[in-house]
């Protein structure tokens, strides 16, 4: 027979694939792996302990807020609530 080149060779195999099942692979989203240099990785772990240690804060300060059942209001001294408990006093 006569040789196959890789592309024929790999045209048929998926032609086979698709016969046999309807399962595809998911489209590439990202981008492909690339190498990075020491100096790049480091500054990217760096970066992302950061983020991760701050949102740790975040998660930390909420679960005590919670815990201690401490609520969040708005304070107006000069708004409508404090003018409720003011009487109403005539100068004449």
């Amino acid at each position: 027979g006569s040789p196959v080149t890789p592309e024929e060779r790999r045209l048929r195999d998926k032609k086979h694939l698709n016969d046999i099942t309807a399962a595809r692979l998911p489209p590439l989203h990202h981008a492909p792996a690339k190498l990075l240099s020491i100096e790049e990785s480091i500054a990217i772990q760096i970066q992302q302990k950061e983020a991760y240690e701050e949102m740790q804060a975040k998660l930390a300060a909420q679960k005590l807020a919670e815990r201690l059942n401490i609520k969040m209001v708005r304070f107006e001294p000069e708004g409508e609530a404090s003018m409720q408990y003011r009487e109403v006093r005539d100068e004449d």
